[in-house]
């Protein structure tokens, strides 16, 4: 008897590819075969997928980028990446078939909605993406990652937490070193595609700590491609330790030998870090329409596990401040490691796995 086949519609972030990871290797290790949807972007985070994941790079597109001619073109991509992925069901039909969000889920999950597929979507934000919002109502089952979601009026949610990569859940409540007079290490990171502000504020707040701590700071730095050669020479010049990258590919284990990470609030990287539990200062995107990475982040500020700094707070003064009150307070950081901990959903993977398996039993009754 064939495998029961799970499609995965995701788009081209981290925020969106992340969780579709984790669930991609807990339905691989259950048996299933697994395929997954995404676009060109996407397709540079399957490198940690499991090999027996089919790729299929859909036509997809977002109004959010390009030219007007490019704009005009995006409902042409989008019906030919529908077409496309209704003949890929029809051939090897799917028993469920998941979407994360992004406009890449837009063809598969559209294929599943006309052919009647089960289905459903996880929102790894408090607030639904547009995407996850076109097809909340179309779906069987909407899952979510961050509680409360935010939710369209008649819609009913199960939270199962932001599943995670096996590389995190390794690191699960790895023991955790308080600040010290000792090497301490920062992460400091802005989200898949990287954050000016986190250049332009981190490496002049670490410089303007006060000596017996500065001395003592290794700092895991992501940046831009625009942005490393700066940062990385006024590290230098500073005198600071530090690895600049554009993006880290061992992101985990950098996150359970670090005493802080500094980062965006995108719903993944609230999960790794309360999973793994390590104190955090979170500096939301401004920009983002529906402030989804506020509502991320509030779980965790209002147990006392992290700091939430604004952008218009987010300045090296300011920062200076926060991170010396932080390193010089091993309980503290201790406490809030601990609390990071305890607002964690682990076992968010077999949550979903089990909505999974529902739906494709439901459907054979």
């Amino acid at each position: 008897m064939t495998a029961p086949l799970l499609i995965i519609a995701a788009g081209g972030t981290g925020g969106h590819m992340f969780p579709a990871q984790a669930l991609a290797e807990a339905m691989l290790a259950r048996g299933w075969r697994v395929k997954l949807s995404t676009d060109a972007r996407g397709a540079r985070y399957t490198g940690g997928f499991p090999e027996a994941v089919e790729v299929s790079t859909v036509g997809s597109a977002t109004f959010a980028r390009g030219g007007l001619a490019q704009k005009l073109a995006v409902p042409l991509r989008i019906a030919a990446g529908i077409v496309a992925a209704k003949w890929r069901m029809l051939r090897d039909r799917p028993a469920v078939v998941v979407g994360f969000g992004g406009y890449p889920a837009i063809p598969a999950m559209t294929a599943a909605w006309a052919l009647r597929v089960p289905r459903m979507i996880h929102e790894q934000n408090g607030v639904l993406g547009r995407v996850n919002q076109l097809f909340a109502q179309r779906v069987d089952q909407v899952a979510c990652g961050t509680w409360p979601t935010d939710l369209p009026a008649g819609v009913t949610g199960i939270h199962t937490g932001n599943p995670v990569r096996a590389s995190v859940l390794d690191r699960a409540g790895a023991p955790y070193i308080a600040p010290g007079d000792y090497p301490m290490a920062l992460l400091v990171l802005g989200g898949s595609q990287g954050a000016r502000i986190m250049s332009d504020v981190v490496p002049a707040a670490i410089a303007a700590l006060p000596d017996h701590l500065r001395a003592n700071i290794r700092v895991s730095h992501q940046a831009r491609a625009e942005d490393m050669d700066r940062v990385a020479r006024f590290y230098a010049e500073a005198g600071i330790s530090a690895d600049v990258q554009t993006f880290f590919t061992d992101i985990p284990a950098r996150m359970s030998e670090a005493q802080l990470v500094i980062s965006r609030s995108g719903a993944s990287t609230v999960a790794d870090v309360s999973v793994i539990g390590r104190p955090a200062i979170w500096v939301p995107f401004a920009a983002a329409l529906r402030d989804e990475q506020t509502a991320n982040a509030r779980q965790l500020v209002d147990a006392g596990a992290a700091l939430l700094m604004t952008e218009a707070q987010f300045d090296a003064p300011n920062l200076t401040m926060a991170l010396q009150n932080l390193l010089s307070d091993d309980a503290m950081a201790a406490d809030m490691a601990r609390k990071a901990v305890a607002c964690s959903v682990p076992d968010a993977t077999d949550r979903l796995v089990q909505l999974v398996e529902n739906l494709a039993e439901a459907r054979k009754t």
